[in-house]
């Protein structure tokens, strides 16, 4: 059990452990949230293959230049730029060939990705988002669908909600896959991860991609565990998206998912700071004021890492503040369960970390929280 620094300023994240599921600037995403204070698990769900050498990308490729582009979305800088570095490679003069249509970016980077290949980007969305660009076509912005050629570029999503609509109000689609995700190779973090969801000994699980999302739920659907990690993060653990088309397959999986409102990392971050603690409520208990968090509890001011046994009897206190908690429910809290010495060895463990006397005994009935 150990103890902050009194004099060092709170860091809102203290107390909790946040999972990183991304494959690609996962560190920087690591770093804005260890610099908040939490304790940062990585567990990459994903990995990216590139298709520069890839038949598929090689045929997409020619069937793009077989005939004149109306329209091209461009839906990642990394891999609208990996396209037109790939055709250079292959002596094929892609850049040329789109010139003469109208380039859509569906954020920024790809926006960045279209100028620095040569390329005039003509629109893109506030949302960065895939439906708005979807939307914005078939609203009849760049004029009618019916009989003209798009060229769609991929980034490991098919999407085929994108795909259909534009077909289905008369375009032709070209859908051109620059990279795919797939499982990582060692899969044993995301396992690990699986099992912390479960075990609730994360507070909150970040994604950066759909992709990532789904294989996290491939992997917990592999381990017999989709069922009880889905409760887990509807229960406790947070689910917290990057944007509406990331949370996609947890929301299908009936996951509540937060999301801030620019798709970008720090915002990410600070949707985790904004999400986080105020999830845990701020207890009045005696003349301390209490927050149980993630693997600490919060005691005026001050956070105190707690072994697991505390920390669970703890929280089954101030589920109800106040009221009286029997030595056998106690138990049942306990991690790996125990007997009533243990409950007592954790409720003495307990009092001596606090240091303040919070936790009240009432004989012959069990502990509770004093109010």
């Amino acid at each position: 059990m150990t103890e902050t620094d009194p004099e060092a300023p709170l860091q809102p994240l203290a107390g909790y452990t946040v999972a990183v599921t991304a494959a690609r600037r996962k560190e920087e995403l690591g770093a804005l949230l260890d610099r908040r204070g939490a304790r940062v698990v990585y567990a990459p769900a994903i990995r990216i293959v590139p298709l520069s050498d890839d038949a598929e990308l090689v045929a997409a490729t020619h069937e793009v230049m077989a005939r004149p582009v109306d329209l091209v979305i461009a839906t990642t800088g990394v891999g609208f730029r990996g396209w037109l570095e790939a055709a250079d490679a292959w002596d094929l003069p892609l850049v040329e060939h789109l010139r003469p249509a109208r380039v859509m970016a569906r954020g920024p980077k790809a926006r960045g990705a279209i100028r620095g290949g040569g390329l005039v980007d003509a629109w893109s969305p506030e949302s960065e988002s895939s439906a708005e660009v979807l939307a914005h076509l078939l609203s009849g912005a760049e004029g009618p669908l019916e009989g003209r050629r798009i060229a769609v570029q991929l980034h490991g999503d098919p999407l085929p909600d994108l795909v259909a609509a534009l077909r289905q109000a008369g375009a032709e689609v070209v859908t051109v896959p620059v990279y795919r995700w797939v499982l990582p190779e060692d899969v044993v973090p995301v396992r690990r991860l699986v099992a912390s969801i479960v075990a609730g000994t994360v507070d909150a699980v970040t994604f950066t991609s759909a992709p990532a999302a789904a294989s996290l739920l491939t992997v917990a659907d592999e381990l017999g565990q989709r069922e009880a990690l889905v409760a887990a993060m509807k229960d406790r653990v947070l689910a917290i998206a990057v944007g509406n088309v990331t949370a996609g397959p947890l929301e299908a999986a009936g996951i509540p998912t937060h999301q801030p409102e620019r798709a970008r990392l720090g915002a990410l971050a600070r949707e985790v700071v904004a999400r986080l603690p105020e999830r845990d409520p701020v207890l009045q208990v005696g003349a301390h004021s209490l927050q149980v968090r993630g693997h600490a509890v919060l005691l005026d001011g001050q956070v105190i890492e707690l072994a697991p046994g505390p920390m669970a009897v703890l929280r089954t206190l101030a589920c109800r503040p106040g009221t009286v908690v029997s030595r056998p429910e106690l138990i049942g809290s306990l991690p790996g369960g125990g007997d009533g010495h243990a409950v007592e060895m954790a409720v003495t463990r307990l009092r001596s970390a606090l240091g303040a006397p919070v936790v009240e005994t009432v004989v012959k009935r069990g502990y509770r929280l004093k109010i």
